[in-house]
């Protein structure tokens, strides 16, 4: 009798290790639910800053994963404000002084509008895939939901993380948790997502919280009013003319 007990334990052992996916194939999914060839965007940036706390309503195109375009839409002193991304190339532009200005080098690890995003963060890949290896390590519940846990090495040099740790929602493959190592193994930021809505056949978490844990104050919060995937793009926003217009 235990030695048919024991066969059972060691069948059941050996389904559940067959329905865990690679790693691999939980950033398929994941950049399979998240990913469009195009998508326009609402959102708000709370900024919670060491003194004060201050919304930025913005407003982006983002055609496929390489380029991007955002207006700033409020409050007074942001407005007209304007970023473009094409590959590897970013700029921005300053109504009040009516300059282009292109972001490069050591200011890419600057704040966005004081949050706790760099403009090194916007740069990087969305495709984790394509840039660093994966392997499935548990299963742990975030927000009452059972997820994946992944963790993530770099593959291609200069990456500003050299190894994440993501939590991936085991039905939805959408990431609820995520926290980003430096090459020491220095925790320097950690993402919180939630408020998971299904927008045109994808899971979407509307709400995020990214925290620099080197700075002050309680993080920025990203918020999403509005998105809309595989849209019509105006072609000559992805262009350096468009910043002035």
């Amino acid at each position: 009798m235990r030695t048919l007990w024991g066969f059972a334990l060691l069948l059941r052992a050996g389904a559940l290790v067959a329905q865990t996916p690679s790693g691999d194939e939980v950033l398929r999914r994941v950049d399979q639910n998240m990913f469009a060839e195009s998508r326009i965007v609402v959102s708000l940036m709370i900024i919670h800053g060491r003194r004060e706390t201050r919304t930025v309503e913005s407003k982006s195109w983002q055609r496929g994963t390489t380029d991007a375009y955002t207006e700033y839409l409020a409050p007074a002193r942001e407005k007209g404000t304007k970023m473009l991304k094409l590959g590897d190339d970013l700029w921005t532009y300053d109504p009040g002084t009516d300059r282009t200005i292109m972001i490069s080098g050591s200011m890419l690890r600057q704040s966005v509008m004081g949050s706790d995003l760099s403009y090194e963060d916007m740069m990087e890949d969305p495709r984790l895939a394509h840039s660093y290896t994966a392997a499935v390590t548990g299963t742990e519940t975030v927000d009452g939901r059972s997820c994946w846990v992944v963790s993530l090495t770099a593959k291609v040099e200069g990456l500003a993380y050299e190894t994440r740790r993501l939590w991936v929602d085991a039905e939805r493959f959408v990431p609820l948790r995520e926290d980003l190592y430096a090459k020491s193994g220095r925790l320097l930021k950690t993402i919180h997502l939630s408020e998971v809505r299904e927008v045109q056949g994808r899971w979407v978490p509307v709400h995020a919280l990214y925290r620099d844990v080197l700075k002050e104050g309680a993080g920025t919060e990203f918020v999403i009013e509005s998105v809309a995937f595989d849209a019509a793009l105006p072609g000559y926003l992805f262009s350096k003319a468009a910043l002035r217009k």
